[in-house]
């Protein structure tokens, strides 16, 4: 498993944030930024909020470039600006869920996600309980929470 020190997880969270700038501003949503890294320590895949469609996550847009059964991902480190959801409306498939059936065993996230849109999200719980390592950069929180600035306060 690619076991990054804490500069080069710092440097892909804020490859990561950059990426959420990018998503079309949305007033039910969040700016979410991805990016998907190997063992090796090279980008995978990449992706945020809203690129190829209105409903699409960070995590599915990323995770969409890859093969699903790509062997890359049993080694890899997905680093999220914001906890990957428990659930979603309808027929779409949390991200949390969608990592776990990936593969990945690691997940670097900026933070949690603010009960805004749903009460109590639990993507970080459902990952440790998988036997996921789950890392949060809180020094960069504020940086994460900025491009968010469209939903107001976050705090």
């Amino acid at each position: 498993m690619y076991a990054p020190d804490r500069a080069q997880d710092l440097r892909w969270i804020q490859r990561a944030i950059d990426l959420a700038a990018l998503c079309p501003p949305a007033v039910g949503a969040y700016s979410v930024g991805v990016v998907i890294v190997g063992e090796d320590g090279t980008e995978l895949a990449s992706g945020y909020s809203r690129a190829t469609g209105p409903r699409e996550h960070a995590e599915e847009v990323a995770l969409a470039q890859l093969p699903q059964d790509d062997p890359r991902l049993a080694g890899a480190t997905i680093y999220s600006t914001l906890e990957p959801c428990s659930q979603r409306s309808a027929s779409r498939t949390p991200c949390a869920r969608r990592i776990l059936e990936a593969g990945i065993p690691r997940v670097v996230i900026a933070w949690r996600e603010p009960s805004l849109f749903v009460d109590d999200c639990v993507g970080y719980e459902q990952l440790v309980e998988a036997g996921v390592v789950v890392v949060e950069l809180p020094e960069l929180s504020a940086a994460a929470k900025a491009v968010n600035a469209h939903l107001g306060d976050l705090a």
